[in-house]
């Protein structure tokens, strides 16, 4: 039988099983970060349990690229010397932090919320590829806009970037993808901000 650590105080066993539920954190790092909470002073704890509840129930999304803000506007969104015309498309929030990170953007963006995966369970209808089709529709001149497919390249990602592409394909707008400096099934969040860099500058036209 598998032996089972046990802990002196109700309490300390609740908040050990709340930390450990976090991705990457086991039973032995959520007992030390419990541990180590013990022994703040109490407004410290308590300012974090508060941002955390803040973070949670306060946040918004943008109501334009679906990222994380503050206000019904993102930052990037409202930002007068970003070009609207230019939008890239990435799967979650942190894509987007990467892809800042490299300061060679000066678009804006749409993030998706995730990939099309029928393993997982993900449709088209889970994420937010109708919004980024009525973005699209509602440009001025989209000939001369572009879309930046900028997903993962294993399958499902693949998978995506075709079928955004088939549905914003017939609007005339130039649909480009990330040149491939990354490598096959790369994140973009794990990518150096170098060689993102380059592979956004050196973007090339999607073929599907």
């Amino acid at each position: 039988m598998a032996y089972k650590e046990t802990y002196p105080s109700a309490l300390l066993t609740e908040a050990v099983e709340a930390i450990s539920s976090l991705p990457g954190v086991g039973r032995r790092s959520a007992l030390r970060l419990a541990l180590h909470l013990l022994k703040q002073p109490a407004e410290n704890v308590h300012h974090f349990t508060s941002a955390i509840n803040h973070l949670r129930d306060d946040v918004r999304y943008c109501r334009c690229c679906r990222m994380i803000s503050d206000e019904e506007l993102c930052s990037i969104c409202s930002n007068r010397n970003r070009d609207p015309r230019t939008i890239c498309v990435v799967e979650s929030v942190r894509d987007v932090m990467s892809i800042e990170s490299t300061g060679q953007y000066h678009g804006v963006y749409h993030v998706l919320g995730g990939i099309i995966s029928p393993i997982a369970g993900v449709g088209p209808s889970d994420l937010s590829i109708r919004e980024l089709t009525e973005r699209v529709q509602a440009l001025e001149n989209p000939s001369g806009a572009e879309v930046i497919l900028a997903l993962s390249g294993d399958v499902e990602g693949e998978t995506t970037a075709f079928y955004i592409y088939r549905q914003i394909e017939a609007s005339g707008v130039r649909i480009t993808t990330l040149a491939r400096g990354l490598g096959f099934g790369d994140d973009l969040e794990y990518a150096d901000s170098l060689t993102l860099g380059r592979a956004l500058t050196n973007r090339l036209i999607f073929k599907p």
